[in-house]
């Protein structure tokens, strides 16, 4: 029987992997079904698995190997099964697992056995929130604790696309803050970065809940509005820029005050996402160029 299977092999798998005869006896048990059960193979080879040594259970709490066992099912008709129960520990605690009975063969085709692959529900679970955790910290930058760059790219995109298919106007500001090299110059690299959290505080925290702001890079803030017209974007962009100007930090006795200078576009047909960046980069050249502490709106819809 052992020539049907690769010992090694399932020996380096995570997943716990046990092989049975017909009887049910088991006749291997690899290191993952060590390393999630408790047990050792030499506490489970030549048992029978029907003698309840894992004792799974359904969601209800019905005993699986005296009715509805899917290792007996598939030894029965070769079909394979996949189930969600409950095992039990070798110190007594009960273990999340998905299993899967895959029937084994001879040569001439007859059913000898089975193999179970079971996974720790637990580990997947763990795995699964690792990786929505490190796709948020990618996703966020790490000095405002905002949104940055990659991620307005990736929401920019999807906004083009419904705008595209649904006609569902938007449009974006770049908040670029003024005169910020003399802020690092005088006060220095510490208050530049509490310069920073303070403007990015200061547009999250004011926006509605499906726009975003995120950081762009250096001392620039980029945002996605869904409005259907240039005079709301603009409103928006003025209430933000008196926000910011209305805030400040307070550094030793002195409150630190700062504004910023803004330039916004509006989606139009054919616009790319690289195209209404650059116009909105250019609406901001504009004010900065008007004296800064501005907001310059380009619609080429006009």
């Amino acid at each position: 029987m052992t020539d049907c299977y690769d010992q090694n092999l399932l020996n380096q798998l995570f997943e716990g992997v046990y092989v049975v005869d017909r009887e049910r006896k088991i006749v291997f048990w690899n290191k993952g079904s060590e390393r999630i059960t408790g047990y050792s193979s030499e506490e489970v080879v030549n048992k029978y698995c029907h003698n309840n040594l894992l004792q799974h259970v359904d969601d209800q709490g019905k005993m699986l190997c005296f009715a509805g066992c899917p290792l007996h099912y598939t030894i029965q008709t070769g079909e394979l099964q996949q189930a969600h129960v409950y095992l039990k520990h070798k110190q007594g605690h009960r273990v999340p697992v998905s299993v899967k009975s895959i029937p084994l063969y001879n040569d001439k085709k007859s059913i000898i056995g089975a193999i179970e692959v079971f996974t720790d529900e637990r580990f997947q679970k763990e795995v699964i929130d690792e990786n929505v955790s490190l796709k948020h910290e990618l996703m966020k930058d790490p000095l405002t604790q905002i949104p940055n760059r990659r991620y307005f790219e990736f929401a920019l995109k999807n906004m083009i696309e419904e705008y595209q298919q649904f006609n569902q106007r938007f449009g974006i500001l770049m908040f670029d803050i003024d005169y910020f090299k003399v802020i690092n110059d005088t006060y220095g690299h510490m208050l530049k970065d509490e310069i920073l959290k303070l403007v990015s505080k200061s547009l999250v925290s004011n926006i509605k809940r499906h726009d975003v702001v995120s950081r762009w890079g250096g001392e620039e803030f980029i945002g996605l509005f869904v409005f259907d017209n240039e005079n709301d974007l603009r409103a928006v962009a003025e209430r933000l820029r008196n926000i910011v100007m209305k805030s400040s930090y307070l550094h030793e006795t002195k409150d630190i005050q700062v504004t910023v200078s803004i330039g916004g576009a509006m989606i139009y047909p054919n616009l790319s996402m690289e195209g209404i960046i650059d116009l909105a980069d250019q609406a901001l050249y504009m004010s900065k160029s008007l004296g800064r502490n501005q907001t310059t709106i380009i619609n080429q819809m006009k």
